[in-house]
């Protein structure tokens, strides 16, 4: 329990790590002029979006663990709003 107590916190970090990555790879390639460098001062917004492009396939498919563990994470916690929801209908149905 205790590996799925932060299983959102942790895929989020890899996630933004994986965008980090991605980010100074995509930087690398445009400071040695692999790929192009933008228009104007649109480097830095090119760069971003190329990074994210590049991130969202990747972690798809190296996070899928992790988006495994987060989703029962998040499952058992809507379970057990749902619970308490119907535990406190109950208990003011039978007061009135």
């Amino acid at each position: 329990m205790s590996s799925q107590k932060f299983a959102s916190l942790r895929y989020t970090a890899l996630r933004l790590g994986l965008l980090v990555g991605c980010f100074a790879v995509v930087w690398m390639l445009c400071y040695v002029h692999v790929i192009p460098l933008g228009v104007g001062n649109s480097n830095l917004v090119w760069m971003i979006l190329l990074a994210l492009i590049l991130s969202a396939p990747l972690s798809w498919v190296l996070l899928r663990k992790q988006r495994d563990a987060m989703s029962e994470q998040i499952v058992e916690r809507v379970d057990r709003a749902k619970a308490r929801m119907a535990e406190n209908a109950g208990q003011e149905d039978a007061a009135q």
